[in-house]
């Protein structure tokens, strides 16, 4: 494979374009857009907020990649007594701590979680009903999934941990995704990849194999293929600016149903104006659910 095609200049086409290139292909980008990132785009102007979520996990396949090629950059950290400020909602109120039957999840002893079982089914049997609902709505924050108890027990139970590790495994690069994004197009032009922005594909070329990174709905209608479905997390997120108020919890994680709201700013003050915080809340939506139906809740989270 001397030449590659790569559609969609986003986190995984680049990635895509950079690793073809590191192996010697001439690779040739198309992005639809006139700017890089996709998902991973951060919008100018005071408020910084970015088109998707803006938290890179230590150890995860991402910053693996990335660490290796030194494209990670500047990291702003996350302050102790921030990370200290927590909040859960549990039936309907804001509390500092979990439900005990919650924390028997996490446990040294409790033994890996099968593959084949749901979490949901598995958890019960550790932690009771309570407890493990509230573990899988805790988890949403790293699924992206309206119904995390559905998943695969052993998945779930991964993620479970991560998102519940001292200290925080999730970082956040300096001035949100975009310097990321600008790394990896800074890595792949010093490759030789070519990047053509306003270029939308209509059709793909015959004479060079193709990586289609889009988005499922582009993807299909470009290959022509209607079978290109499967279930996968949808989210609605609300970025909200606020002014900046003594003693606000850092985070919120919704116990009662999927849900995850972040204090984003805490850890980047270049991301709002002085005086203000930055907000995001994001809220899994089933898929016979609308995005107005994720946004609904993720205001009645915040108004909590």
């Amino acid at each position: 494979m001397h030449r590659i095609t790569v559609v969609g200049g986003g986190f995984a086409g680049l990635t895509a374009a950079v690793t073809a290139a590191e192996a010697g292909a001439k690779v040739t980008v198309y992005e639809a857009h006139h700017t890089l990132g996709g998902r991973a785009r951060t919008s100018e102007g005071p408020y910084r907020t970015n088109d998707g979520p803006h938290a890179l996990y230590r150890g995860g396949p991402h910053w693996s990649w990335l660490a290796q090629r030194d494209l990670i950059g500047p990291l702003a950290p996350l302050p102790v007594r921030e990370a200290a400020r927590l909040r859960l909602r549990y039936r309907g109120v804001l509390r500092r701590t979990p439900p005990l039957a919650m924390l028997r999840l996490l446990r040294r002893g409790v033994g890996p979680a099968p593959v084949d079982a749901d979490f949901l089914t598995w958890a019960r049997g550790v932690a009771g009903e309570e407890g493990a609902r509230a573990a899988a709505h805790y988890c949403a924050v790293a699924l992206f999934h309206h119904d995390p108890g559905s998943l695969s027990a052993a998945f779930v139970q991964e993620r479970l941990r991560r998102a519940a590790k001292l200290p925080p495994e999730a970082r956040y690069p300096r001035g949100g995704w975009q310097g990321v994004v600008d790394r990896l197009a800074a890595r792949a032009w010093n490759l030789g990849v070519r990047v053509e922005t306003l270029s939308r594909v209509d059709t793909l070329p015959t004479d060079t194999p193709v990586v289609v990174a889009t988005a499922l709905d582009a993807a299909r209608r470009l290959l022509n293929d209607p079978a290109l479905t499967w279930p996968s997390g949808r989210t609605a997120l609300v970025d909200l600016a606020v002014r900046t108020r003594r003693g606000d919890a850092f985070a919120v994680s919704d116990l009662d149903a999927p849900g995850w709201i972040e204090r984003f700013a805490a850890q980047d003050r270049t991301l709002a104006p002085a005086g203000e915080q930055l907000i995001q809340g994001q809220v899994p939506i089933a898929p016979h659910e609308s995005k107005a139906d994720g946004v609904a809740r993720a205001e009645d989270l915040l108004d909590l």
